[in-house]
């Protein structure tokens, strides 16, 4: 089988990270696989097995300007159109809502079914009316439409002869966090983690901290990550007199390695599509606690067997809370770390392929069924 995969970057996102692994499994199964990126020379986030081929095509950047922007829309679908093409894929599996638009108006008339992957929850991720429009046109014409949970799915109305699947990230093999005596690090430590952008709600996680840091003086506050909130959330930090109790190192190259040496993990989001620092953190033995937001963790936590759930209405006092809760209860803490590794049986990568797997399997059949009626 052929394989080509399309996606905006390989830069350090949820979705850049799943589909590397999931080209990397495809290849090592012997399926010929090309990777097409928008962007040009940047470095990988994330390592690529060598049997994958990999295409940069260059053309994100073209201008501010509506002309331009315009002119750029028509570079990424010609540009696209002649790396599919040149890949002669039997199938395309493309990844991230504009992405999957253009894909999908690249690839009109190539007789090539295409597989577009939502990775976020698209009812609290508006794309803008043009995009919205785009999306409603070309999304029916698609082979299979994928989404991480059945709430995402039904965002989007069934069309005839397309197959819709709800297929979960793939949780990647993450060392088991030793047991932590309560006297084995000087300071315990909540962990946050993510882009540094309003969605992951990070405001929120300082301000919680920040109501129960005088009742747990020995606990401070990590939140590795960067973005474009990171100037507001240095103001907040200092409004909230935390000083060095809540720092904001920035990117890791071994988010892994910072999981074992945490005591807490919190998981802020105001929306999600299938949060896989939340599945690692939990894989890894750390306790965690989530907002209950779209769409998500809960489809990951078992609300009170393997983590917390706060429900998004109680907001910041509600995620505060559950902070004490679990900073005050080494017990608490060490019951549900306990049962958070099951994470990776129930949505392991040797599963999650074998979904993918099946997918592909029905969108060749399909297709051959409409070719041998034709």
């Amino acid at each position: 089988m052929r394989l080509a995969l399309a996606i905006d970057s390989l830069g350090p996102g949820g979705a850049q990270r799943v589909l590397t692994t999931m080209a990397g499994e495809w290849a090592a199964r012997g399926r010929l696989v090309t990777l097409v990126t928008l962007e040009g020379q940047a470095t990988p986030a994330f390592a690529l097995d060598p049997a994958v081929s990999l295409v940069r095509l260059g053309t994100i950047g073209s201008g501010r300007s509506a002309i331009r922007r315009l002119w750029g829309k028509g570079r990424h679908i010609a540009a696209l159109r002649g790396a599919i093409a040149a890949a002669r894929p039997d199938v395309v599996v493309s990844f991230i809502d504009r992405v999957n638009v253009l894909t999908l108006l690249a690839t009109i008339g190539l007789s090539v079914p295409v597989v577009v992957s939502e990775r976020t929850e698209p009812a609290a991720y508006p794309l803008g009316w043009m995009w919205e429009w785009l999306r409603a046109r070309t999304y029916p014409t698609a082979a299979a439409l994928v989404a991480q949970t059945a709430a995402a799915l039904r965002y989007f109305p069934p069309a005839r002869g397309r197959i819709d699947r709800v297929i979960p990230n793939p949780v990647a093999a993450v060392p088991r966090r030793a047991p932590r005596a309560g006297a084995s690090r000087a300071r315990p430590l909540v962990l946050g983690m993510g882009r540094l952008g309003p969605e992951k709600g990070f405001d929120h996680l300082l301000a919680a901290f920040a109501r129960v840091a005088a009742r747990f003086p020995e606990w401070d506050l990590e939140i590795w990550g960067e973005g474009p909130e990171r100037p507001a959330l240095e103001r907040q930090c200092a409004d909230l007199g935390l000083g060095p109790r809540a720092r904001l190192p920035g990117l890791t190259p071994k988010p892994k390695e910072l999981m074992g040496l945490a005591d807490l993990f919190v998981l802020s989001s105001r929306f999600e599509g299938f949060p896989n620092v939340l599945c690692e953190a939990m894989a890894s033995g750390l306790p965690v606690v989530s907002y209950d937001c779209p769409s998500g963790p809960r489809a990951i936590i078992r609300h009170e067997v393997d983590g917390l759930l706060v429900g998004p209405e109680g907001g910041v006092e509600a995620l505060s809370v559950a902070l004490a809760r679990l900073m005050g209860d080494p017990a608490e803490r060490q019951r549900l770390s306990a049962r958070g590794p099951d994470v990776a049986d129930r949505f392991g990568l040797e599963g999650i392929m074998g979904l993918w797997d099946s997918l592909l399997a029905d969108v060749l059949g399909a297709a051959g069924h409409r070719e041998t009626r034709s």
